[in-house]
């Protein structure tokens, strides 16, 4: 993972990945207000091209390399050192793949209902804006790009949104802006301590930063706080979640989508590349509270989710619970838990707004999601019935669905290396299965109601809409070995970095290089691990 060296290709796909969505984007806006259905095709055809490119790269990718791969790095600003750095490990890819599979689906199951164009402009932007987060390898272009996709979430919330929309777009940005000022002081002062360790020129470039280690201890926890505040917000982890369930619960069924699969996977993922990666000594250092936020989210989210009259409620707080099991398998600091955490961010991001579209429809159809006001919907709609037992099942982590490999591997990491974490949080699993199951009885089974005797069987749209979703459910629960092949050279890659800068010593990893006393790199100078890209 540590290593940047450019793969050799005609053609590589980082940069249209972005480019795609944002010429899209203009497209979109500059077509007539008229032209709605021509407005969703060339929003569609953009996130699909985006998304086939995304499948086109997992193809290419070498499954043995633990280093950055099609590495772009050109200069962007010289004077400041702040480049266009971009670059894909087995940590970043199958982030780019769920964004490239999650925003055509969410563009083609749900209609807006006014302003569609608009609608389809701002859902472009922000996948540009996601697709860059995962690919940035220079400080200021991540900052950039996680700051970017604050606007369109905050306009779909705001305007396409329920209820107190307003409010809730409003608080949704807010969180995330404070958050994001924090890291933004972070990034500026990693850069100049970092130029002031090295003796070397003022760069933001991640991985020279991350290589160096040339930041003092005292320092680089602080930096790491100021950062990890802005990815506790974007995840959420307890307790800066209060904004997550009301913005789920009011936002757009293809919002809830996208920040459930994607945005929420851009704090996880800043902790395990900017936090981890950057600052090893401080993320081991403070390793013992994130652990045990994560813990009490997955145990509160649990609870709380149970106590929900509404259904959407229910699923946003169980996303609180799920994050918390992937902040336990980043902090557990082994192989099996990074590992557990990359493919639980994925099942998550495939699961969760699979139910978040169930949940959608149903209201379409009842303009109801007050689990009281449902009851047999089983009797009515089967197929509807049977796809959301899969969809819920696999939620809760039922082996032989993707939810219990991800969730299995952070449990096995934290036994290993954080093992009465690893005891409470397995409660959540049990606790999980509680909430859903009986969220599922009371809305499907019991005896129908007559304002639910029309309810519609799901029709042949929503269910070509599904589909690949719960194809992936059952592959990745089945055959999960894809997956895990591409991941485990940057999650090894990873954790011997963490190892050889933090002063950790397991004996599963090969002993360090001698480190200087404030974390400087090793005596080779370049924190190369695992092979280059």
């Amino acid at each position: 993972m540590l290593a940047a060296e450019a793969v050799g290709t005609a053609f590589n796909p980082l940069p249209w990945m972005i480019f795609v969505p944002a010429v899209g984007a203009l497209c979109v806006a500059l077509l007539p207000k008229a032209r709605v259905d021509l407005a969703k095709l060339v929003a569609f055809v953009a996130a699909a091209c985006s998304g086939a490119l995304s499948i086109h790269l997992l193809n290419l990718f070498d499954r043995g390399d633990g280093g950055f791969q099609y590495v772009v790095n050109n200069l962007w600003i010289p004077s400041w050192g702040i480049g266009w750095r971009l670059g894909v490990d087995g940590i970043s890819l199958f982030l780019l793949v769920l964004s490239g599979v999650l925003f055509p689906i969410a563009i083609a199951a749900v209609n807006p209902g006014h302003d569609d164009k608009s609608y389809y402009a701002w859902l472009l932007v922000l996948m540009a804006g996601c697709m860059g987060v995962f690919v940035a390898l220079d400080l200021v272009l991540f900052f950039a790009f996680f700051e970017i996709v604050l606007v369109p979430m905050y306009f779909l919330i705001g305007m396409w949104g329920h209820g107190d929309r307003i409010h809730v777009a409003t608080k949704f940005f807010l969180y995330t802006m404070f958050g994001s000022a924090f890291m933004l002081v972070g990034i500026v002062a990693t850069a100049f301590l970092h130029r002031q360790g090295s003796g070397g020129p003022l760069t933001f470039n991640l991985v020279t930063i991350a290589t160096d280690q040339s930041i003092g201890t005292a320092a680089a926890r602080w930096i790491f706080l100021s950062m990890a505040l802005a990815f506790a917000v974007k995840t959420p982890l307890f307790p800066l979640h209060t904004w997550l369930p009301d913005a789920h619960t009011e936002a757009p069924t293809a919002g809830s989508v996208i920040l459930a699969g994607v945005l929420l996977k851009l704090g996880t993922y800043g902790f395990v590349r900017f936090g981890l990666y950057l600052f090893p000594e401080a993320a081991r250092f403070f390793a013992p509270l994130l652990l045990t936020l994560g813990v009490v989210g997955i145990v509160y989210g649990a609870i709380v989710a149970a106590m929900q009259k509404d259904l959407k409620r229910v699923v946003a707080y169980s996303s609180v619970a799920h994050l918390g099991f992937i902040i336990l398998g980043i902090f557990a600091l082994n192989v099996q838990g990074i590992e557990g955490a990359v493919l639980q961010m994925v099942n998550h991001g495939i699961s969760t707004p699979a139910l978040f579209l169930l949940v959608g429809w149903i209201y379409e159809r009842r303009h109801t999601r007050e689990i009281a006001e449902l009851s047999g919907l089983q009797a009515a709609a089967p197929i509807f019935a049977g796809v959301f037992m899969v969809v819920m099942l696999s939620s809760i982590g039922l082996p032989g669905l993707n939810g219990f490999v991800g969730e299995f591997l952070t449990l096995l990491g934290a036994f290993k290396d954080a093992r009465w974490w690893g005891v409470v949080a397995a409660s959540g699993v049990i606790l999980a299965a509680l909430y859903l199951l009986w969220a599922y009885q009371r809305v499907f089974h019991g005896p129908l109601t007559e304002p639910n005797r029309g309810f519609r069987e799901m029709s042949w749209s929503e269910g070509v809409a599904m589909a690949p979703l719960v194809a992936l459910i059952v592959f990745l629960g089945v055959y999960p070995k894809p997956v895990l092949e591409r991941i485990e050279p940057a999650a090894k890659a990873l954790v011997a970095h963490v190892v050889e800068h933090s002063g950790a010593m397991r004996p599963d990893i090969p002993a360090p290089a001698a480190a200087s006393e404030e974390g400087a790199v090793g005596t080779d100078g370049s924190g190369v691990v695992g092979g280059g890209g």
